[in-house]
């Protein structure tokens, strides 16, 4: 069986069920799944994306009662899909785990649909089996304006008793859309944003935890784990050569992108936009 290994994980070139069959019950500290959608579209290794949505979904519920069974106690649970296919699987999920948050992923482009309303989020359940034993997310800065670096929310005239680490994270993520600039995808379909897996990572784990993720896809889970010091495992029924070549490349390409993102997170203002600010006039959390 073809595998690529790092110093703390290892990806197989493996069909998602028998992978996670062979996992152990209860060894996975947090588990994340970004499946195909189901939308017709072509991927390397020719997996059949077009199932009748009942086949679909049947799929969906083999693979997850395998995610349940390896989880650990405490672990958390998260799917990324489309909401019609999250909605559909939410109740069966509920039976399994407790449920935490149903998290709206705004998209970053619109697709008309005729009778139907703009699709403009992605679906993200959150889900923990119990108890969750890790819960720490990210604060982020205070919204303003990119240009002007005036504020865009009214906080009620209560900024002054702002948390100076941030504003506390919501159900709604407008700032992790896919990535589709090309000069920073990695392969042609659609990529999760490092973004995205960092601030659940952050959220529900600690170093040298064990991540699982079964749609290897691009190696995003892999890589920000790696670089998090988390453990992972994972499989990808494609070709592993883009996820190789991703962290033989993390240092130069990503790295630091990754860094600059993590520097503004957990501080009201940003050092550049606190000097801004500053330059201004405007308010600042002394």
């Amino acid at each position: 069986m073809e595998t690529y290994q790092t110093q703390l994980g290892t990806v197989f070139r493996q069909d998602c069920v028998a992978f996670l069959k062979g996992l152990q019950d209860n060894s996975v500290d947090l588990f994340f799944a970004d499946p195909p959608f189901n939308l017709s579209k072509k991927y390397d290794s020719g997996a059949k994306d077009d199932l009748d949505a009942k086949d679909y979904l049947e799929w969906c519920r083999t693979w997850l009662t395998e995610g349940i069974r390896v989880l650990k106690p405490g672990g958390s649970f998260f799917i990324y899909n489309l909401p019609k296919w999250n909605f559909a699987l939410g109740g069966f999920l509920s039976e399994r785990l407790n449920f935490r948050h149903a998290i709206s992923i705004k998209m970053s482009t619109r697709m008309p649909i005729p009778k139907r309303l703009y699709p403009t989020h992605y679906s993200l359940l959150y889900m923990s089996k119990g108890k969750p034993s890790r819960f720490k997310p990210d604060r982020i800065p205070m919204a303003t304006c990119p240009n002007c670096y005036g504020d865009l929310v009214d906080y009620g005239g209560h900024k002054s008793k702002m948390n100076p680490k941030g504003v506390n994270l919501t159900d709604i993520w407008t700032d992790t859309p896919p990535v589709r600039h090309k000069s920073r995808k990695t392969r042609g379909a659609n990529e999760l944003p490092l973004k995205l897996v960092d601030r659940i990572l952050e959220l529900a784990s600690v170093e040298d935890d064990l991540i699982c993720d079964p749609f290897g896809g691009s190696g995003t889970t892999y890589v920000v784990a790696e670089e998090k010091k988390r453990r992972w495992v994972g499989c990808e029924i494609g070709p592993l050569d883009s996820i190789q070549s991703r962290f033989k490349a993390w240092k130069e390409s990503e790295k630091p992108y990754f860094d600059a993102m993590r520097s503004k997170l957990n501080a009201l203002h940003p050092p550049d936009v606190y000097e801004n600010r500053i330059k201004q006039g405007l308010w600042v959390l002394e």
